[in-house]
Parts: C-alpha cells; sequence; structure tokens
C-alpha cells in the first residue's frame, strides 16, 4: 500500500518549529544557523522544543560549516553532540561525512550510526557532493541510515529531478530517499509526481532569504505544501 507522504521543515527556532507544526509539518530538522545550510543545535533548544511541539524532531549534527569530510576532533565533536541530542530527546538525527576525494566516509558514518542507535538517521545533503550518486548510494546503505537527504547532486530538488528519481527507484525499499533544496508548494507537486518520492525536505528558503520572523506567513506557505501533498495520499 502506498505511503503517506510526509513533509519535514528545517527550522531555528521554536517559533519557527511551532508555525511548522500549526502549517501541517510532520517533522523537523532543528537546526542551529541554517544560513549556513545548519549547524548542530544546542541542547536546551533540542530540549525547549520537545516541550513545544510533538511532532519528531530531528537535530542536525554539523560542528561547522563548510565541507563534510572532518578532522579528529571535529569528529570527537559529533559524537559529543549525538549523545547530547539523544539526552535532550531528539527523536533522530541528521549528518553525513565524506572523504576529501568525495566519496562517503563509510567506516566513520557507520560508528555514529551505530552510537545513534536506537534513533533514526538521515545522511543529509553531503551526499550531494559525491561525485558518483549511484556509488554513494551504495555506500551511505552500508553505514545504516533510514534515510537520505538529496537535491540529485544539483543546485535544487527541481534541477536534480531525473537523478532523484534514479535514487528512489534504485533504493527501493532499503532506504527512504527524501528531495530537499528549492521546494515549495509552487513545484512540490511536479516533485512529487516526477520521483516518486514519499517524504519531502523544505526550509522555504525560496520565500523566505533567512529563517522568517512573519510566522504567520511561513505557516501559510507550510500548509499550502502540506495541502498539495495531502491530495495525493492513498484513501
Amino acid at each position: 500500500m502506498k505511503k503517506k507522504l510526509l513533509l519535514e521543515i528545517s527550522v531555528e527556532s521554536l517559533d519557527a518549529a511551532a508555525a511548522a507544526e500549526n502549517g501541517g509539518a510532520d517533522r523537523i530538522e532543528l537546526c542551529a544557523d541554517l544560513s549556513v545550510d545548519g549547524l548542530t543545535p544546542d541542547a536546551t533548544l533540542i530540549r525547549a522544543a520537545r516541550q513545544r511541539i510533538q511532532i519528531p524532531i530531528f537535530a542536525m549534527i554539523r560542528p561547522h560549516a563548510g565541507d563534510f569530510a572532518y578532522s579528529s576532533a571535529g569528529f570527537a565533536q559529533m559524537k559529543k553532540s549525538i549523545a547530547a541530542a539523544k539526552e535532550s530527546g531528539a527523536h533522530g538525527l541528521v549528518f553525513g561525512i565524506l572523504k576529501p576525494n568525495r566519496t562517503v566516509d563509510i567506516d566513520r558514518t557507520r560508528e555514529l550510526v551505530e552510537l545513534a542507535q536506537p534513533l533514526p538517521v538521515t545522511f543529509h545533503r553531503a551526499f550531494d557532493g559525491c561525485a558518483d550518486l549511484s556509488q554513494a548510494l551504495e555506500d551511505v546503505l552500508r553505514t545504516g541510515p533510514s534515510r537520505i537527504l538529496t537535491s540529485g547532486g544539483a543546485p535544487s530538488a527541481r534541477e536534480g529531478t531525473a537523478n532523484i528519481a534514479m535514487l528512489v527507484a534504485a533504493a527501493g525499499e532499503r532506504v527512504t530517499i527524501i528531495p530537499g533544496a528549492g521546494i515549495n508548494a509552487g513545484n512540490i507537486l511536479q516533485l512529487a509526481t516526477d520521483t516518486r518520492a514519499e517524504e519531502f525536505h523544505s526550509g522555504l528558503s525560496t520565500m523566505f532569504s533567512r529563517q522568517p520572523t512573519d510566522y504567520a506567513l511561513f505557516e501559510k506557505e507550510v500548509r499550502a505544501m502540506a495541502k498539495v501533498l495531502s491530495t495525493l495520499d492513498p484513501e
């Protein structure tokens, strides 16, 4: 049976998290500093979000901006952040590690996935930095995440539609492929139709140049996306 289509919204504040939930989001990705595509949120923010909203919270684990090839110190910080996020009540975690040659760092990613258990893990858009997405899919699968967030290696999910569709088909039931980057109410229907994906990610960056301060408008835009997806849900 076809699954209900899910909408994940990335946020960096409690007010944005509440607006996303009110708008019909199924899950949030909680970050710090979305201006650099998200960093690890403070444990205090995770705990406060748990008290404020009811939908699942996936916490970003990313110690610094830039590339996704981490030093020993950066890797150690990620381990500490995973422990803190679990203790603070996160429902899932979001991270990814690459080698300098633009391939998945299988060993270190697997170590973090095991440390995250029993929480599910999303391998984030570090995936799009890989030179060979088909090989990257198989490499990520060896590390154990539940999901892969990707724009198909393109600047936006719409531009990467063909690659995302390929990844969804290749992944099958082994891992969930989540299209993300530049998704809004105006393009999510076509993207869902073309890729056959079942979960979608948006921070509404095409609508808001930075995290919103007009939370009513943010909620409205989330609701518009959720409404579109609801028309595609199974009976």
